[in-house]
Order: structure tokens, then C-alpha cells, then sequence
């Protein structure tokens, strides 16, 4: 299911059979194929595999794994009991560690075998092409594949445990592993040739959380966009937990611990990440907005009580955010995070022309001979309606005589003449009406980026 793989190399074997092989039957086929990749890649969903860190300590091993580090691609939905039933199986007088700490010189240097696995998160690492949003189903790809450097979390607490706020000393020990080579490759495992580690602060913390919180309903939103067949039970779950104050207590433990005058006076140097983390809160809501209304829409009569509840607390949570945090318009801006395409939407309809004036811009907008303007994407183009005679294609059917109808194209041609004789003389004068007899068409083509 590797498609993006697939289209790279069908796209040099196109070139081939076009301009050195000549074989447009070969061509054609390939190009078939290539377009159900691309719809694959976006309707698809594919099983996203987890990696594993695993450690072969003790002089036990043979000397190409001993006392190294590999990163290994697990199967389609394998858990890591799974996995670590497989791995011992090959090495069945191993010990597994219980720890995901860096063993000591004592296990290295033991006569004993002793494996250490844990999962790791792939980092993703999009290609340069990607310079502007794309949609999440384009991009999913990347989160599990072409990857090369990994990571794993855990939590350090500094200083004296808060008993009301957990969360204002709560530390991030984050591990980074690079391997030799990207994966999947050749091999389903490569050695990490490079590890180091970086500390997350609290706050920083809150910020990373606040943000992959948000990119989740995003995404989950665009999906639900993409294909409304989707089930709604993960988006219910999703909604309620982070709207719902008695299922996570949302960002409040974050406003006790960081917006309050104490912090800011002990750690003045933290006023920038403070107020991108008020930003973060405050972009929420319009997400939140956006999926309890594609909740509501799907939403069967048997939860209809609990959309209604969910409802109930985010305008509770609405209001509370606008009022500390500011308001964020997101129409516009949702579609450009969702990286989806640009569309294409045009409208017309027929309206007395007495009904209004026409403006300057749609004045300008018409061509001076008697062929009206094509409407662009970048305005509005009003268009004369001829006379229901000389739009006629039936009459011209009609005419089998070519003399009969060279007459109708003369006195066609005189008609529309005179009409634009009047048409332009009206459009001279200052206040510019047209007859009732006349109507025009607004056409309008709205191009959404």
C-alpha cells in the first residue's frame, strides 16, 4: 500500500515507454494505474504500523546487536505485547528489562542476555514539495514512512509535588533516536547510530499539548469532511473529553499553574510562550465549533440528549475563552488548514434589471463590442439578456432555404445592432438604469484557496 512509492517509479517508467520505447499501450495502462494510486492515497485509509526501540544488552549477544540500540517496524495493528512475544521467542533464555532507562555498565558487561523494548513516535519529516498545507490524508503517509528520527517521552517531576496542579512541575525527559537509514527500507529494522536528549519544561509541555490537541480535531474534522460515511463515535469521544469540565478538566489546571502573577514574576522570561499558549486556547474554539456541528449533523435521535449536553458546556466554554482570550474567525482560515483544494464555485441567477443600478466595477467589466464578457474569478460580470428571438436555435433549424436565411442573419445582425446602440448610449449617462422588458444574468465564481 506503499502508492507514493509505486507513482515515483511508474512515473520514470512513463518516461520510458513515451519518449525512448514508444509503446503507448504500455503507456496507457501505466497512467490507469497510476490514477487509482492517487485516488487510493486520498480515500483510502491505511493501518498506520508502531515502531519499537528494542536493546540487546550483555555479552550474551553476537556482536553485531550486542549492547546496540535498533529501531524495529512493526506489523499492520501489532500491539508491543505482540511484538515482544515474537522478539523473545528468538531469544528464549533473554531477559526482559522492566525499565526504559539506559542499562548500566554491570548489564552490558554481564555474561547474560537482556532485551529492553519500548514503543517510540515517529518524527515526521515532510518532503520540501509539501511547502504549503496539504490535506491530513496526503500527509499520514509521511508520519509512518520516509521516517529516520524517533522519539520517547517520559515524565521527570522537579521540585516539591503540587497536589492541586500536577501539571506545574511536571518535566518532559524526551529521548531522540536517529537510525542509519529512513524506514521501511530494504529491512523492516535499522541500527540507531545517534542518540540524544532534550528536557521540556512544563509550560513548553502545556504548548506541545495544546497544539496536538488541536491539530487531532483538525484532522478529525477534515476526515469527517472528506467521507460522511465515517462513524461518529470517535468524534463524540474526542468532542466530550475536551469540552466536558468532569471528564478532563480541559486547560484550567494550565491557567492555575501559568497564568497567575506568581509565575510571571518568578519567570519573566516565559512571557512570549505564555501568550502563544493563550493563543493555542483560544484557536480551539472555533475548531470545537466546527465538529460539534458535523456532530450534530450526524448524530442519531438515541444521542441526541448527550449532543445536546455537549452543546450546553462548549457554549459555557465559548464564552468563557472569547471573553479572556480573544475571538478567532476561522472560516476562511479552516479550509487553509485543512489543506484542502482549491474549488470552484459559480452561482447565477436572473434579476430585474430595475431592481438595482448597476455598479462601476460591473460597468468596466463588459466588452465594448456587442460579445458580452466571460465571467473570471475575480468578480462579478453583468450580461445583457438578448431577446428570446435571437438566441433561438430552433428557428435556425428551420431555415433549410439559404436564401430565407440569409435574411434572418441580416436582419439578426440589425437587431442586435440597434440593441447596442441603446445599451451603450445607456451606459454613457450618469445614472445608468436599464428598460423593464430587459433582465440581466449576475453571474459570480467564487474561487476558494
Amino acid at each position: 500500500q506503499m502508492w507514493e512509492e509505486a507513482i515515483a517509479l511508474g512515473k520514470e517508467l512513463a518516461e520510458q515507454y513515451e519518449n525512448e520505447m514508444f509503446d503507448y499501450e504500455q503507456l496507457s495502462e501505466l497512467l490507469r494505474k497510476q490514477a487509482q494510486f492517487y485516488e487510493n492515497i486520498v480515500k483510502v485509509i491505511r493501518p498506520k504500523p508502531d515502531y519499537f526501540a528494542v536493546g540487546y544488552y550483555g555479552q550474551g549477544f553476537p556482536t553485531f546487536i550486542r549492547n546496540k540500540v535498533f529501531i524495529y517496524r512493526g506489523k499492520e495493528y501489532e500491539r508491543r505485547e505482540d511484538f515482544e512475544a515474537r522478539l523473545l521467542t528468538q531469544f528464549p533464555n533473554a531477559e526482559k528489562m522492566k525499565t526504559t532507562s539506559p542499562p548500566g555498565d554491570d548489564i552490558k558487561n554481564s555474561s547474560g542476555q537482556y532485551i529492553q523494548c519500548f514503543t517510540v513516535k515517529p518524527k515526521l519529516d515532510l518532503p520540501p514539495k509539501f511547502h504549503k498545507p496539504v490535506s491530513e490524508q496526503i500527509v499520514s503517509f509521511y508520519r509512518v514512512n520516509e521516517v529516520q528520527r524517533f522519539e520517547y517521552s517520559r515524565p521527570v517531576r522537579k521540585g516539591e509535588k503540587n497536589p492541586d496542579n500536577e501539571f506545574a512541575n511536571m518535566w518532559i525527559e524526551r529521548t531522540i533516536y536517529v537510525t542509519a537509514y529512513k524506514l521501511p527500507g530494504i529491512l523492516r529494522w535499522f541500527e540507531v547510530k545517534s542518540v540524544f536528549m532534550v528536557e521540556i519544561s512544563p509550560l513548553e509541555n502545556a504548548i506541545e499539548t495544546m497544539q496536538l490537541t488541536n491539530d487531532k480535531i483538525n484532522n478529525m474534522v477534515q476526515q469527517h469532511l472528506n467521507d460522511p460515511n465515517l462513524p461518529i463515535n470517535p468524534l463524540s469521544m474526542l468532542l466530550n473529553g475536551i469540552v466536558d469540565p468532569a471528564v478532563m478538566g480541559g486547560f484550567a489546571n494550565y491557567e492555575k499553574a501559568f497564568f497567575t502573577e506568581k509565575y510571571m514574576h518568578e519567570h519573566p522570561e516565559d512571557h512570549d510562550k505564555i501568550e502563544k499558549l493563550k493563543d493555542l486556547i483560544a484557536w480551539q474554539i472555533p475548531f470545537l465549533a466546527e465538529g460539534i456541528r458535523i456532530h450534530g449533523e450526524k448524530v442519531t435521535e438515541a444521542l441526541r440528549p448527550f449532543h445536546e449536553r455537549m452543546e450546553a458546556c462548549f457554549r459555557q466554554l465559548k464564552d468563557k475563552v472569547e471573553k479572556q482570550y480573544g475571538v478567532r474567525a476561522v472560516l476562511s482560515s479552516l479550509d487553509d488548514r485543512r489543506g484542502s483544494r482549491p474549488r470552484s464555485m459559480v452561482r447565477s441567477f436572473t434579476m430585474p434589471s430595475s431592481s438595482r443600478p448597476l455598479s462601476v466595477a460591473s460597468v468596466s467589466s463588459i466588452s465594448s463590442d456587442s460579445t458580452p464578457s466571460r465571467p473570471g474569478s475575480d468578480g462579478f460580470v453583468l450580461e445583457p439578456l438578448l431577446p428570446k428571438k435571437m438566441h433561438s436555435r430552433s428557428q435556425d433549424k428551420l431555415d433549410k432555404d439559404d436564401l430565407d436565411k440569409d435574411k434572418k442573419e441580416k436582419k439578426k445582425e440589425k437587431r442586435n445592432s440597434k440593441h447596442q446602440e441603446i445599451f451603450d448610449k445607456e451606459f454613457k449617462s450618469t445614472d445608468i438604469s436599464l428598460q423593464q422588458s430587459e433582465a440581466v444574468i449576475l453571474s459570480e465564481t467564487v474561487t476558494l484557496l
